[in-house]
C-alpha cells in the first residue's frame, strides 16, 4: 500500500485533516498490526492520527481489523463474559480492578482480563493479580479453560493480539500514546458472547467511545476509569452507560462534587497492602465502595441478559 495519500489526508492538522473512510481505516490499520508499515511512515500516521483524533467511521474501521486478528476465548455456557482491559495500573490510589472481576465471578459472570503494563511510575496490575492468585493464561485454550473452572481468567496482549502489543510498545520511543491504546480498550476476544467494560481517562473519550459504541453493537459498560483502570471511583461514582445492540442507557447518574480520599479506605497501591485491602473486602471485614457494587450489579445484568 502507498501510505503517502492516507498521510496527506490526515496529516493536516487537527482542522485540515479529513478522515478515513471505515474501509481504508480497516486496511491501514491491519497493516500496521502486521508490522506492513514502514517505520517512518507508522510514525507519521500515529501522530497525524493524535493530533486529529479518530472519527466514528475510522474507529470502526480500525475495530474491525482487530476483529479479524483477535484470538477467540470460549466462554462456558450461560452468561456473557465480562471482558476487563488493564492498560494503566494504580499510582495513588488502590487498583481495585481485580476486586471488581472477583466479584462478578462470584456471581457466577465469567470474566476475562486482558492487558498489557510498561509504566515505572505505576504498580503493575498482573503483580496484583498475581498476589490474588490470578495468573495470565498460556494462550486461549488456557484462558477458557480458566473461565470454566472459576470464572476468571487473564491474558496478557501479547498472547491474544501480539501486533496490537507491538504498537503498544511504541509509546516508549514515541513519548505519548496513540490510537492502538484507545483501541486496546475495546478488543473483544468473545464476540457475540461479551460485555465490554469500556474506560476512558479524559472527558471527550467519553463522546466519542458513546458513539462507536452505538455504531459497533454488541454489549458494553462505558465510563471514566479510575487512575486509567475500569472500575467505577470509589470516591465519586462516574456516570454508566450501558449498551445493549446500540441502544444505550443510564445505568447510573455520575455524582456532583469533587473526589475527596475516603476515611475508611486507605490509599494503598502497593502490591501487598492493595491485594489485603481487596482480600478484606471479599471475606467482609472490610467494606466494598458502593460505586463498585453497582458496577458489578449492571454488568451482571447484562450479562444475564
Amino acid at each position: 500500500m502507498n501510505y503517502a495519500p492516507i498521510i496527506k489526508e490526515i496529516g493536516r492538522g487537527a482542522k485540515g485533516a479529513r478522515p478515513l473512510d471505515a474501509a481504508q481505516a480497516e486496511a491501514v490499520f491491519g497493516d500496521m498490526v502486521d508490522g506492513k508499515v514502514p517505520e517512518l511512515e507508522l510514525g507519521a500516521i500515529l501522530m497525524a492520527l493524535r493530533i486529529k483524533s479518530e472519527s466514528t467511521e475510522e474507529l470502526l474501521g480500525f475495530k474491525r481489523a482487530l476483529d479479524a486478528r483477535t484470538a477467540q476465548v470460549a466462554v462456558p455456557a450461560g452468561l456473557r463474559c465480562v471482558v476487563l482491559p488493564t492498560y494503566n495500573g494504580a499510582r495513588r490510589q488502590a487498583n481495585l480492578m481485580p476486586l471488581l472481576a472477583l466479584l462478578l465471578a462470584r456471581e457466577g459472570v465469567p470474566v476475562l482480563i486482558h492487558g498489557r503494563h510498561d509504566f515505572d511510575n505505576r504498580v503493575s496490575p498482573f503483580e496484583l493479580l498475581g498476589a490474588l492468585d490470578i495468573q495470565p493464561a498460556a494462550d486461549p485454550a488456557g484462558a477458557a479453560a480458566a473461565l470454566a473452572a472459576g470464572r476468571i481468567a487473564c491474558l496478557r496482549l501479547d498472547t491474544l493480539l501480539p501486533g496490537l502489543d507491538r504498537l503498544l510498545a511504541l509509546r516508549l520511543r514515541m513519548g505519548v500514546r496513540g490510537s492502538a491504546h484507545t483501541m486496546a480498550k475495546l478488543i473483544d476476544p468473545c464476540r457475540g458472547h461479551s460485555v465490554r467494560v469500556v474506560a476512558v481517562t479524559h472527558p471527550e473519550y467519553l463522546e466519542r467511545m458513546h458513539h462507536f459504541l452505538q455504531a459497533d453493537g454488541g454489549r458494553a459498560l462505558l465510563l471514566r476509569g479510575t487512575e486509567g483502570e475500569a472500575f467505577a471511583n470509589p470516591r465519586r461514582r462516574p456516570e454508566m452507560k450501558a449498551y445493549v445492540d446500540g441502544t444505550a442507557r443510564i445505568a447510573w447518574p455520575g455524582e456532583e462534587g469533587g473526589a475527596p480520599p475516603l476515611a475508611d479506605l486507605p490509599d494503598c497501591p502497593a502490591v501487598a497492602d492493595n491485594a489485603a485491602l481487596i482480600r478484606a473486602m471479599l471475606d467482609g471485614r472490610q467494606p466494598v465502595p458502593r460505586p463498585l457494587l453497582e458496577q458489578v450489579s449492571t454488568l451482571a445484568e447484562l450479562a444475564r441478559g
